[in-house]
């Protein structure tokens, strides 16, 4: 599996959006001798997403059909695999195969059935994040730095409500300091200092440039929050 990963690797470093070409093909007989190794395991499935994301001509819809039976390998093996669907999620972002609406109502869809307590429910603020990062590079001064679409947004207390209430803190997930940091972030903007407070502490000093960085300067934002969210959380 982590050769194919490598091969995988290998592949994007000749550009995007290019077709099946050697590099690529390589790759997929790997992940094919993954699968065939550990037929139960999810992984080599998604790593064929990743490909099928960088490689695939635009909105090819050959290349969509192939991606909804990879999809469906994944479903069968682990439903609710965390890395899986934040890859189908980018594969839908409209500067990859897919448009804002897709983008938002399969976040929503996805998060509609998985059961609380999982990292998912922060999908939808991945996508809001894309979305403002997105307008912010083709509208600049016009869309504006101090408009910010976290405000009153309902994804923000979904992700609390359904993913953070029922986490188990003792058992952080791999990549959660990167789910925590896309929370901290809409609330922060959303001026829920207070609540953002226990959110920070969980973080520590593990912050991710994403999203921070689609506001402004990550390391400034991140540090000027957490301040103001300490200080809310005061007696």
């Amino acid at each position: 599996m982590l050769y194919a990963h490598v091969q995988a690797l290998r592949s994007m470093a000749g550009g995007r959006g290019r077709g099946r070409s050697e590099a690529m093909e390589r790759a997929w007989e790997a992940c094919d001798a993954a699968t065939d190794a550990l037929p139960t395991d999810p992984a080599p499935y998604i790593v064929m997403l990743a490909l099928l994301r960088f490689h695939s001509p635009a909105r090819d819809r050959g290349w969509r059909a192939t991606v909804r039976q990879i999809w469906e390998q994944v479903e069968q093996r682990d439903r609710w695999n965390r890395e899986a669907h934040h890859e189908l999620l980018t594969y839908m972002f409209p500067s990859w195969h897919g448009m804002g609406g897709e983008m938002f109502h399969w976040a929503q869809e996805r998060c509609a059935h998985a059961p609380r307590g999982l990292p998912l429910h922060i999908l939808p603020l991945v996508a809001l994040a894309e979305s403002h990062r997105q307008r912010m590079e083709k509208h600049g001064d016009r869309y504006g730095l101090t408009v910010h679409p976290w405000t009153d947004n309902p994804s923000t207390q979904q992700a609390w409500d359904n993913w953070w209430a029922y986490r188990a803190p003792a058992w952080p997930h791999a990549a959660f300091h990167e789910d925590a940091n896309y929370l901290a972030h809409g609330l922060s903007f959303a001026n829920r200092h207070k609540d953002a407070a226990e959110v920070f502490d969980a973080i520590g000093p593990h912050a991710t440039d994403v999203p921070w960085s689609y506001c402004g300067d990550a390391q400034t934002l991140f540090s000027r929050h957490r301040t103001w969210a300490v200080r809310a959380s005061a007696p």
